[in-house]
């Protein structure tokens, strides 16, 4: 009989696809998993084969809802982790009370970090960073089992504590090559993901202005979106750019699949950002989807291997717009065999083993 496996997050769970994808591989490999998250930002209705909470959370701010997820998570954990249990906990934000029931029953604790989360945009320059940063030099050089999203992460984490993570992208399920290229008019350009800051989401607005037979489509919810809304506004851009609310991935990944050209274009707000690889990247890969990226080491690195799109060393409306346009001229079927071959290497499927033998380790602990 497998250990179980105590999963949690500060997340609502609804729209997290590394979680699903991670807990999903654990449990069809013969892991009894749970999962844990919290009502912050909505609970929506959603169905997975294994149990799963939400914690309710009663503060009205972010900094508040923190502290009181991690003392009722740590209640949750006590109440539920035994000697059989393998604790799995996700980003620095649900990593203390796991931390302590894992030394206080002897048992082992995988932390998955899916970001540099003490050099996110939204907390630099505050006090809730110094916060994060104590924490994380506290725990971080005494964790044995650790995964990270990307190459770089890895290379950040073990530079500054030592530690040794398993790089697991997170990218999606293996789709099959597109049957035929839709001939869509007027173009779709696409963005997907979280509408936060520094991820130049309002320069493509921007570069709108310049764009001819084309529209942006922005699938996804977050704190900028009333932000980029005012700002399509202002600039009279309402017929070229159009907010598709938040879906659920299986609705995002049918969209994906009739875009043009998507975009990656993180701005260079801290290193988590910098040496990220979005998972919008390997989705539009998944879905044959040619892309503009900028030149950050992880995506620097796919475009290296497979042509997959356009690389940009600036986010200027012009730069973006110029990019846009020569994926537009070339077309999808321009990019097919590259994005094709792509697909076959940047996809979940690869990325199971390393998990399965990163758990098997952590079961013989």
């Amino acid at each position: 009989m497998k250990k179980k496996i105590l999963t949690s997050a500060f997340s609502n769970l609804y729209t997290d696809q590394r979680i699903e994808k991670v807990c999903k591989t654990l449990f069809d490999n013969g892991y009894p998993v749970e999962l844990i998250g919290n009502d912050w930002g909505g609970s929506e209705k959603m169905e997975r084969p294994y149990p799963f909470s939400r914690i309710q959370i009663k503060s009205t701010s972010l900094k508040t809802a923190y502290f009181e997820f991690n003392w009722k998570l740590y209640h949750e954990l006590k109440k539920k982790a035994d000697k059989n249990t393998i604790l799995h906990a996700n980003d620095i934000d649900a990593i203390l009370p796991n931390y302590l029931i894992a030394k206080k029953l002897n048992i082992p604790l995988v932390f998955d970090s899916h970001e540099i989360f003490t050099e996110m945009p939204a907390i630099q320059n505050r006090f809730s960073q110094k916060f994060w940063r104590v924490l994380e030099k506290s725990i971080l050089p005494k964790i044995q089992f650790m995964m990270t999203e990307s190459e770089s992460y890895a290379e950040w984490f073990h530079e500054k504590y030592n530690v040794n993570a398993v790089v697991v992208r997170n990218i999606p399920r293996k789709l099959p090559p597109i049957e035929e290229v839709p001939d869509n008019n007027p173009k779709i350009i696409l963005y997907q993901g979280a509408i936060n800051q520094s991820r130049g989401i309002e320069k493509v607005i921007l570069a709108m202005h310049h764009m001819k037979g084309a529209v942006l489509k922005i699938a996804g919810d977050g704190p900028r979106k009333k932000t980029y809304e005012d700002l399509v506004i202002q600039e009279r851009l309402q017929d070229k750019v159009i907010f598709l609310g938040k879906l659920k991935p299986e609705n995002l990944r049918e969209v994906t699949k009739t875009a043009d050209v998507g975009f990656s274009l993180e701005e260079n707000n801290g290193v988590s950002y910098y040496y990220s690889l979005p998972n919008k990247v390997c989705d539009y890969i998944q879905a044959r989807v040619p892309l503009v990226m900028i030149n950050f080491p992880e995506m620097q690195r796919i475009k290296n291997q497979f042509d997959v799109g356009e690389m940009v060393t600036d986010h200027q409306p012009l730069t973006i717009e110029k990019a846009i346009h020569k994926i537009l001229e070339k077309g999808r079927l321009y990019y097919k065999t590259e994005l094709d071959k792509a697909a076959d290497v940047f996809c979940w499927e690869n990325e199971e083993t390393k998990i399965l033998q990163l758990f098997e380790k952590a079961s013989g602990k």
